[in-house]
């Protein structure tokens, strides 16, 4: 019965912790937030099945780092070569249908993932059709497809085919 009355009390202050806390600690995720989200569940599980009787040390503890996260979000809107280096930067893996090969090698993607994210984001099926792939500092890949007037002046024309 007490390890009920624990996890529930976990659940209930977790529940408030992060509805305090605003949205942003639940969208994409940014390495930091990852980390955060690592450490407080090592401490909720301690706090539940560990034999230290301590709720209130965890809770400190969780509302300590979730206050660090919402100040690191602060300082990161009031000064963007923070967030730059906190969060990292957008890199361009796709540039007109022309994969960047050293930026994918550094980035260890290759064309079969930027493919995929380019069908499910915006149901392309060739490189040629995509203007720009990037990848987003939350790790996820942003297709921007090209239009038909740009295809038009990217692709070879008739007059330079060859006979």
């Amino acid at each position: 019965m007490e390890a009920i009355l624990r996890i529930a009390a976990v659940y209930f202050f977790l529940m408030l912790l992060l509805r305090v806390s605003g949205h942003r600690t639940l969208t994409d995720l940014s390495t930091f937030d990852f980390v955060l989200l690592l450490v407080i569940s090592e401490l909720v599980q301690q706090a539940v099945v560990s034999r230290d009787p301590s709720l209130t040390n965890a809770a400190v503890l969780c509302a300590t780092l979730v206050g660090l996260d919402i100040a690191l979000g602060h300082v990161k809107q009031r000064w963007p070569r923070a967030a730059r280096w906190v969060e990292g930067m957008p890199i361009l893996l796709v540039e007109h249908g022309r994969p960047l090969a050293a930026a994918m090698r550094r980035e260890r993607i290759d064309e079969s993932d930027i493919l995929a994210a380019a069908r499910i984001s915006r149901g392309l099926e060739r490189m040629d059709q995509i203007r720009y792939a990037v990848l987003e500092s939350t790790g996820g890949i942003s297709i921007v497809p090209e239009d038909a007037s740009s295809s038009a002046r990217h692709a070879p024309s008739a007059s330079t085919a060859a006979p």
